[in-house]
Order: structure tokens, then C-alpha cells, then sequence
């Protein structure tokens, strides 16, 4: 990445619509609902195959400016039950930026079992699909876990595509590879679900601030 002379002057005149400056993510705007995901995670006696069903939210938040970098993003909520369960089966938190000026794309999550990933890709705005990466040892775009999950599941690679489709929905296939104490050769851990829109998003809370002040006016 070119680092500019300049680190700390940030973008004058920054539209406030995120919606309408999300590159590529602005598809993922809205509350989704998957109900045939499939998760093939290592056991104890071999590969264990389970169904879920999937609840995901993405709100747009206000722009984000590291300097001169300026990001466009939304916040989401994942969570996951199975078919045969009513209690959580996955919880997952994070954000989705995007770099208008680049053309890159991060994906951050974080899930309560002590373990957190930034992953990166590129992408243009017309683009009807993306990948993202992950790598554990990094200091950008890497993993990092707890004292336990390292020692007996370890991370070593993340992956995630996302393929929009004609009809609205949208589906991912995420790879993570796994190193389980006691196995010689690294478990190739997936997750995949197609997902359809029941709910749109909202508008971020700038946003909100600019209109009321037009309708003040």
C-alpha cells in the first residue's frame, strides 16, 4: 500500500450517504435469511455435517477516516441456529468497509469463543463477486485467537467468497483452515448458505441528521 506524505489531513466535503457509496457491498445492505446453510466442522471420530438456518443483519454506518483514508461500511450481526436446535449454534459480529479510492474491501468478525479476523480483497463497483483473505502470523488482514484455540484449533487461513445473484439473494462459502491437535494434515473447515433479503436497511445516523435539518428548513 502507498502511504501518502500527508497521514493526517483528512477529505473535505465527504458525502454522508453511505448507502449510496458502498462500492460493491451495497448489495449486502438489509436483514437476510438463509435457511439450507451447511457446516462441516472436525470431531472427535471424523467430519461432523450439520444444517443451519441463518439470520444476518447489515446497517450502513456513518463514513470512517483513517487521515486520508476514507471508508464506507456496514455494521452487521450474524446469528446461527441449526435445524434441530433452538439454541445458538454460531454468534458473529463485525464489519464489512469498503475504500472507494482503492477498490478494497474488508471484512472484520469477531465471534465469542475468543477469536478475531480482518480479512481483504479488492473488488469494482459492478462486480458480482468477491473474495477475501485472512492469514494467521500477519499484522494486517490476520487472525488471532485464544491461548486454547491456538493450541487445539489453530487458524492458519480464512476465506470467504460472496457471489451476488440476479435475484436479489446473495451466497458465501467461507474455507478456514484448521490444524487440530493430534491430526498431521490441516482440516478444511466450510461453512455456505444462500441468503434472501426480509428486511432493508436503514439509513446511517448522519444521515438522518442532514434530512431532518432539510425538513427543519
Amino acid at each position: 500500500m502507498n502511504i501518502p506524505a500527508d497521514i493526517f489531513t483528512e477529505h473535505n466535503n465527504v458525502d454522508p450517504d453511505t448507502l449510496a457509496n458502498l462500492g460493491p457491498l451495497r448489495r449486502l445492505a438489509g436483514i437476510w435469511e438463509g435457511r439450507k446453510g451447511i457446516d462441516l466442522a472436525p470431531k472427535a471420530d471424523g467430519p461432523e455435517r450439520r444444517e443451519y438456518l441463518e439470520r444476518i443483519e447489515m446497517q450502513p454506518i456513518d463514513p470512517q477516516s483513517n487521515g486520508p483514508q476514507l471508508l464506507y461500511g456496514l455494521r452487521y450481526h450474524a446469528h446461527i441456529n441449526t435445524i434441530d436446535e433452538d439454541i445458538t449454534f454460531h454468534d458473529q459480529v463485525g464489519y464489512w468497509l469498503w475504500e472507494p479510492a482503492t477498490g478494497l474491501i474488508m471484512q472484520t468478525l469477531t465471534i465469542p469463543r475468543g477469536q478475531v479476523v480482518m480479512a481483504s480483497g479488492h473488488a469494482t463497483k459492478g462486480d458480482m463477486q468477491l473474495t477475501l483473505e485472512a492469514t494467521r502470523g500477519r499484522t494486517d488482514y490476520g487472525i488471532c485467537s485464544t491461548s486454547f484455540l491456538e493450541g487445539a484449533f489453530r487458524t492458519d487461513r480464512y476465506r470467504i467468497e460472496v457471489l451476488f445473484h440476479r435475484d436479489g439473494s446473495w451466497s458465501y462459502v467461507s474455507d478456514t483452515s484448521l490444524m487440530v491437535r493430534g491430526r498431521a494434515e490441516p482440516f478444511a473447515h466450510r461453512d455456505a448458505n444462500r441468503l434472501a433479503k426480509v428486511g432493508e436497511a436503514d439509513v446511517n445516523p448522519w444521515l438522518k441528521i442532514v434530512k431532518a435539518r432539510v425538513v427543519a428548513e
